[in-house]
C-alpha cells in the first residue's frame, strides 16, 4: 500500500510515494533538524488567526490514493481505500492518549498518531469493495471514498469522547507530516467491506448531542464568555433592583444603600451569579471598599436564606430570546449574504454539508424546528429576522477565491490556456490573455467605469470541446457562477445574468437573430446595471462580474461589421485539449500579479484593429454587398460619378430586383464605408465616388 507525499515549491511540485511501513517509521522517529518539534514550539506562540511559517516547512501527506505527476500537476494512479480522521482540538496529551486508547479498541482501525500541531489525533481506516477489490478510475474512486468516509465517521464518533472534525473528504485531503513516537500501527487491522455506489451520498446530518447545561448562567446568556456574562447579568439585576424598590415606594438617599445592596443580592442570587462575584462588583461599583466586610455578610446572609439559585434571571424575554437565537445560531449554523446572488446561504455545523446552499422554506422551517426540540421558542419570523440582519456576514465568492491565492511562481499559465485551442490565429494568445486579465480585473471590481466589452468567439465542428473549454476556464469552486445558457429575448433576464455569473456563453452563437445583436452589443458594454428586482419598488444600481466567451459551428457570424471589434474571433482547427491538468490557483494568481504590477487589461487601439482585420472572415457579406461589387466598383480620382447610398440602391434593385427600405439603406452606407469607397459630405448627405460595371 502506497502514499503520497509532496512539496509545493516555489514553481515545482515535489511527489513522491512511499510504503505505509516506511511513513509510519518516518512518523515515529523524527530526522535530525526536527521540522515538527520546531513547528510545535512555534505554533504555541502564534495567535489563533496567524499562519505558522514553520507549516510550510513540513511536508503533506496524501492517504487515499497514490499519485504521480503530469504536465505539474498531481493525478491519481492507484487508490488505497485509506480513509483519515482527526479528532481535536485537544487540549493536552492525557486527551490525546485517551482518544488513542478508544481507537485502538476499534479493531478497523490501521494506525492512530498524533497530528502535527500536537493538538489533534489522526486516526487512519481501510475500506475495500467485497470481493477485495477496490475502484481503479478517479470518478469509482471519488464515489467510494465519498461513502467510506460518511461510514467511518458513523462508526468511530459513538467511541471517541470528542468531535471529529468535519473535513470534506476528497481524494487530494491531505494533512502535514507528523512525529509521534508512540504511533500504534496494525498492518492486520481489520477492513471495512463498501459495495462500490453509483451515486455521491446525500447530505444529511448527523444529529449533535445536546447535552444539558449545569450552569444556569451559561443557560441564561449562551454564547457569551464568563466575564461579559457576569457583566450582563449584573447590570441587568442592578436595573431590576431599582425597579424593584421603586415600586416597592422606597425613596433611595445618598447615604442609605443598605436596602439596595439587599435586594441587589436578591436578584443576583435569582440570576444565578455566584456570591464571589456580586461582593466584589457590589463595592467596585458604590466604591464601598471601607465597608466590603459588612457588604460581604450582607449578601451571605442573603444566599444562605434564599432558595431557588438562577431560576429567575433578571434579563428581560426579548434579551433572553434574542441571546438564545444567536447562541443556538451561531453553535448549530454557519451563515453567510452571499452578494453574487443576493440570497444567504447556509450549512449545519458538526455534518456532512461540506458546501453551503441556499436558504429555502424547507431550511427556514427545519432551523426552527431544531431550536424548538432544544426548548428555545423561536417561530419563522424570529428566524427571518435573524438571518436578514447585520448578524449574517456579507460574502462575496469571487473576491474571496481571488484575495485567498498563493503567490504566483512566475510560470505563464493563461498563454499556456489558450494554447490547448489550435488554430492558425497568431494573435490568439495574447488576445485571450489581455481578455482574462479584463475579466479578473472587473471580479476585483477595478474598473467600474468600463465593462469587458470583448468576447472571445470560437468557430469549429462539433465534437471539438469548445464548450468545454469555455467551462473549464472557471475554477470548480466557482463553477455556478458559470452559465451556458442566456436567453437574449428576455431583456430584463438576461441584464440580471451580468450580476449573477462570472462567465457567460454565448452557446450556438449563430443562433442570437440580427435583431438580438443590437442587444447584444449593449450588454457587452454595460458597465453597471440599473434595475428594478422583482417584487422591488426602488430602481438599484447593481455591480456587473460578467464577462462573455462564445462558441459557434458556424463560420458566417458578424452581422454588425462596427462591432467586429467586440470579438476575438478564431476557427478550431481541431480537437481541443481539455485533458490537461490546470492549476487553477497559479492561473489566476499570475492574474493578480500582473494587474497588481500595472499590466494593462483593456484592449488598445493596435489591438483592436487586428481584431477587426481577423474578423473579416467571419462576417456575414449581406445580398446588397455582394450586389455592390457587381454593378459597381470604388472609383479612382480622374474617373466615376458621386453617388448617394439611395441612388446606388436604387440602382442594384433594378437588376436584382432586391426590396429598398430606409433601414436597408441606412446600414447600406455602413457597408460602402467598411469598403472604404471614396466618399464626401455634402449639403444632401453623404456622397460615394463610384464606377458602374454595368450600364443601362
Amino acid at each position: 500500500m502506497k502514499i503520497t507525499q509532496f512539496r509545493k515549491n516555489e514553481d515545482t511540485i515535489a511527489l513522491s510515494v512511499m510504503d505505509l511501513d516506511i511513513l509510519v517509521n518516518k512518523i515515529k522517529t523524527e530526522i535530525k533538524s526536527r521540522p515538527v518539534s520546531t513547528f510545535r514550539e512555534h505554533l504555541r506562540y502564534t495567535l489563533s488567526d496567524e499562519r505558522c511559517m514553520f507549516a510550510d516547512k513540513l511536508p503533506k501527506i496524501i492517504p487515499a490514493a497514490e499519485f504521480r505527476k503530469v504536465n505539474g500537476q498531481k493525478q491519481m494512479k492507484n487508490y488505497n481505500g485509506i480513509v483519515e480522521l482527526t479528532i481535536g482540538p485537544l487540549s493536552n496529551k492525557s486527551e490525546i492518549a485517551l482518544v488513542k486508547q478508544k481507537a485502538c479498541e476499534q479493531p478497523q482501525t490501521r494506525c492512530v498518531f498524533m497530528g502535527s500541531s500536537g493538538k489533534t489525533v489522526k486516526i487512519w481506516t481501510t475500506f475495500t469493495r467485497p470481493d477485495n477489490s477496490l475502484p481503479k478510475t478517479r470518478e469509482e474512486a471519488e464515489l467510494f471514498h465519498a461513502h467510506a468516509y460518511r461510514l467511518a465517521v458513523k462508526c468511530y464518533q459513538p467511541q471517541i469522547p470528542f468531535d471529529i472534525l468535519p473535513k470534506e473528504p476528497t481524494l487530494e485531503q491531505y494533512s502535514r507530516l507528523s512525529h509521534d513516537p508512540d504511533i500504534i500501527y496494525r498492518p492486520d487491522s481489520v477492513q471495512f467491506y463498501l459495495s462500490q455506489p453509483s451515486s455521491m451520498p446525500e447530505e444529511t446530518t448527523f444529529r449533535e448531542s445536546v447535552q444539558a447545561e449545569k450552569s444556569p448562567l451559561t443557560r441564561a446568556v449562551p454564547g457569551y464568555d464568563a466575564e461579559n456574562a457576569f457583566l450582563m447579568l449584573f447590570e441587568a439585576a442592578f436595573r431590576k433592583t431599582y425597579a424593584d424598590l421603586r415600586e416597592a415606594g422606597l425613596e433611595l438617599r445618598e447615604d442609605t444603600w443598605h436596602p439596595l445592596v439587599v435586594q441587589l443580592a436578591k436578584n443576583c442570587f435569582a440570576s444565578g451569579l455566584p456570591q464571589e462575584e456580586v461582593v466584589k462588583r457590589t463595592v467596585f461599583h458604590f466604591y464601598l471598599y471601607k465597608q466590603e466586610e459588612l457588604i460581604r455578610q450582607m449578601i451571605g446572609n442573603i444566599y444562605t436564606e434564599c432558595k431557588g439559585f438562577g431560576k429567575n434571571i433578571s434579563l428581560s424575554k426579548e434579551q433572553q430570546l434574542a441571546l438564545q437565537t444567536e447562541e443556538f445560531m451561531k453553535r448549530r449554523y454557519e451563515f453567510r449574504h452571499n452578494t453574487q446572488i443576493g440570497e444567504v446561504e447556509y450549512r449545519e455545523r458538526l455534518s456532512f454539508r461540506f458546501r453551503f446552499n441556499p436558504l429555502d422554506k424547507r431550511a427556514l422551517n427545519s432551523i426552527a424546528l431544531d431550536a424548538q426540540m432544544e426548548g428555545i421558542p423561536l417561530w419563522d419570523r424570529d428566524i427571518s429576522r435573524y438571518i436578514y440582519s447585520n448578524r449574517v456576514p456579507v460574502f462575496n465568492p469571487l473576491e474571496d477565491f481571488l484575495y485567498r491565492l498563493p503567490a504566483w511562481d512566475g510560470k505563464d499559465r493563461i498563454r499556456a490556456l489558450a494554447a490547448t485551442v489550435p488554430c492558425k490565429n497568431p494573435y490568439w494568445m495574447d488576445l485571450f490573455h489581455r481578455w482574462f486579465l479584463n475579466m479578473v480585473s472587473h471580479w476585483k471590481g477595478s474598473d467600474k467605469k468600463y465593462a469587458n466589452s470583448v468576447s472571445p468567439l470560437l468557430v469549429g465542428p462539433q465534437g471539438t470541446r469548445k464548450s468545454t473549454f469555455c467551462r473549464s476556464i472557471m475554477p470548480p469552486s466557482e463553477r455556478s457562477y458559470y452559465t451556458d445558457s442566456i436567453d437574449f429575448s428576455r431583456k430584463k433576464d438576461a441584464e440580471l445574468y451580468l450580476n449573477r455569473f462570472a462567465l457567460i456563453n454565448i452557446d450556438e452563437f449563430d443562433q442570437v437573430s440580427s435583431t438580438q445583436q443590437g442587444f447584444l452589443k449593449h450588454i457587452l458594454q454595460k458597465p453597471v446595471l440599473n434595475v428594478k428586482k422583482p417584487h422591488g419598488s426602488a430602481v438599484l444600481e447593481m455591480r456587473r462580474y460578467a464577462s462573455f466567451i462564445a462558441t459557434s459551428n458556424q463560420k458566417d457570424l458578424l452581422t454588425d461589421p462596427s462591432g467586429s471589434r467586440r470579438f476575438i474571433c478564431i476557427e478550431v482547427t481541431g480537437v481541443i485539449d481539455t485533458n490537461r491538468p490546470i492549476d487553477y490557483e497559479q492561473l489566476y494568481a499570475q492574474a493578480m500579479y500582473e494587474l497588481e504590477h500595472g499590466e494593462r487589461y483593456w484592449f488598445d487601439q493596435e489591438e483592436e484593429k487586428i481584431m477587426v482585420e481577423n474578423n473579416r472572415e467571419f462576417e456575414q457579406v449581406p445580398p446588397e454587398e455582394q450586389l455592390f461589387f457587381r454593378y459597381f466598383r470604388a472609383a479612382q480620382p480622374e474617373e466615376g460619378e458621386w453617388l448617394s447610398p439611395a441612388e446606388i440602391m436604387e440602382d442594384i434593385q433594378k437588376g436584382s430586383s432586391i426590396p429598398m427600405s430606409v433601414k436597408r439603406v441606412n446600414s447600406f452606407g455602413r457597408i460602402l464605408k467598411k469598403q472604404e469607397i471614396p466618399s464626401k459630405h455634402t449639403r444632401s448627405g453623404t456622397l460615394y465616388h463610384v464606377v458602374r460595371l454595368i450600364t443601362r
